[in-house]
């Protein structure tokens, strides 16, 4: 069975920012004290004309171009949210039909928490390898919502990633995954009943034994699966729903800041949820060398985590700058642009 390796990529950020220091001084706390606690200038926020299938669709664009496909020849679509725009009609469906991809479609919505879109990753890859498509897409896309004072009001950003996945015989081939696992339990640290607006979480909960616990189990597991070290790593990605989980274990498994420093994009633009790990990844990709090796693991709430183990089978390429100028908002200004659910 061929190996599925990945073959375009792509990556999709609101212009607009709202900074940590606004927020918090909107709910009379030290601005400065804040951002520095939690490693986090700015974050992203929609326009009133985005959501999770636009951004979806901008990131599905950029990873066609860099693949140099037709879209006729994407035959799976898988979009990992938990932001869909509509409770009932897919997001899939929308982005196939947008994208032109081939009719005989293979297609379906994911929902993981922050982890969905690794899952689609590893749903196309199954495909690939088994031979019944030669290329399809999986995307991970939020626009996180969080109540107003809440914590999570902090970091809930917006954002998109891409991935296009074929074989690793591909010409298009960048670079190939070696493994992937996932491991998963029922810890409900976060969640959101259907009828409700905003999320709820646990608290210290969302920690140990949620993230940290996940992490580590498939972080050690992948590493044994395929009998390396850490120190055989050459980049790692860490889904990043702060800028102290992460750090926290790669401390305790030895992950250097050099090994971090190309997938560490949670200080910039927050916590992306289903797209989080993934746009790491594409900033993994657009720097990494022939031969080098990536580990990404990411973390999806209520309980979950996929490893995975990639080489890159040629140099990778900067995406197209953004060209765009970002936008800073104010509280009142974030408040309207805030995401909803529908």
């Amino acid at each position: 069975m061929s190996r599925s390796a990945i073959v375009g990529f792509g990556r999709y950020l609101p212009t607009f920012r709202v900074k940590t220091e606004e927020i918090a001084t909107h709910w009379g706390q030290d601005g400065k004290a804040t951002a520095r606690s939690l490693g986090l200038d700015a974050k992203t926020v929609p326009g009133r004309d985005e959501d999770s299938f636009t951004m979806a669709f901008e990131a599905s664009r950029q990873a066609l171009d860099v693949s140099g496909l037709k879209s006729s020849q994407i035959s799976a679509v898988f979009v990992g949210s938990e932001s869909h725009p509509y409770a009932v009609k897919p997001t899939s469906g929308m982005l196939a039909a947008a994208l032109e991809t081939d009719p005989f479609c293979f297609a379906a919505d994911l929902e993981f928490a922050c982890k969905a879109g690794t899952a689609a990753m590893q749903i196309v890859g199954g495909f690939i390898g088994s031979g019944q498509i030669e290329y399809g897409l999986a995307v991970g896309t939020d626009t996180a919502q969080a109540r107003p004072g809440d914590a999570l009001e902090y970091t809930a950003a917006a954002g998109a990633a891409a991935v296009i996945l074929g074989t690793e015989k591909s010409k298009h081939a960048l670079c190939c995954i070696d493994h992937t696992l996932s491991f998963t339990t029922d810890t409900p640290d976060f969640w959101r009943p259907a009828a409700e607006k905003y999320p709820h979480h646990a608290g210290r909960f969302t920690g140990e034994p949620a993230y940290f616990h996940h992490v580590r189990t498939a972080l050690t597991g992948i590493l044994e699966t395929a009998k390396i070290s850490i120190a055989d790593i050459d980049h790692v990605v860490l889904h990043m729903p702060n800028a102290k989980f992460p750090k926290t274990i790669a401390k305790e498994f030895g992950i250097s800041e050099e090994q971090l420093h190309l997938g560490f994009i949670f200080p910039s633009i927050g916590n992306t949820y289903s797209a989080c790990s993934l746009l790491g990844l594409t900033g993994v990709l657009e720097a990494a060398k022939k031969g080098e090796r990536i580990l990404l693991v990411s973390y999806g709430s209520g309980s979950g985590s996929d490893a995975f183990l990639f080489t890159m089978l040629r140099d990778g390429a900067p995406l197209p700058p953004d060209e765009r100028t970002p936008e800073e908002l104010s509280y009142s200004e974030y408040l309207e642009h805030s995401p909803q659910v529908h």
